[in-house]
């Protein structure tokens, strides 16, 4: 399938442009409880992570959010945490099949996961791609044309 994909209002380079890769983009993600798409999102998030545990990893974002629900609104969620034994930031995308109630802000279920880990010392980084991506999607037009991505390459081609 040869899909167009345009960039429309979207930012100028995505604040994901070095920290995704496209084998940590999932859409049409089946998703039945805020567990388990923690469980799906620490999957993705582990891969290319030589020796890194996905129990680990769901442990970081799970204890995240403990502390309240990464749910930013508008069907958006940024699961988060500081992970011990990477040097740099990275990030996982899915698309989820279905909304799912993720005790998000706007109280909406969310349909779009972005998910990222950060160096466990990191703390700028950390917020300033959090920040980038809360503003990226607080672009109507971007965030529509995100929700309508139908294959992970077009999700990765829009995030980055």
């Amino acid at each position: 399938m040869n899909e167009t994909i345009q960039s429309g209002p979207a930012v100028d380079s995505g604040p994901l442009k070095a920290l995704l890769s496209r084998d940590r983009v999932a859409v049409n993600v089946k998703i039945s409880s805020k567990k388990r798409m923690l469980e799906e999102m620490a999957e993705l998030l582990s891969r290319q992570l030589p020796g890194m545990d996905q129990q680990t990893v769901f442990s970081v974002l799970n204890e995240r959010e403990r502390l309240g629900s990464t749910g930013i609104g508008d069907g958006i969620a940024l699961p988060h945490g500081r992970l011990n034994g990477i040097s740099n930031p990275i990030a996982a995308a899915m698309k989820l099949h279905q909304p799912l109630d993720f005790d998000a802000i706007d109280d909406r279920p969310i349909t779009i996961v972005i998910g990222l880990l950060v160096p466990a010392e990191a703390t700028d980084p950390h917020l300033k791609v959090l920040s980038e991506l809360a503003g990226a999607f607080s672009n109507t037009d971007f965030r529509k044309t995100v929700f309508e991505a139908s294959s992970p390459d077009a999700l990765f081609n829009l995030l980055i």
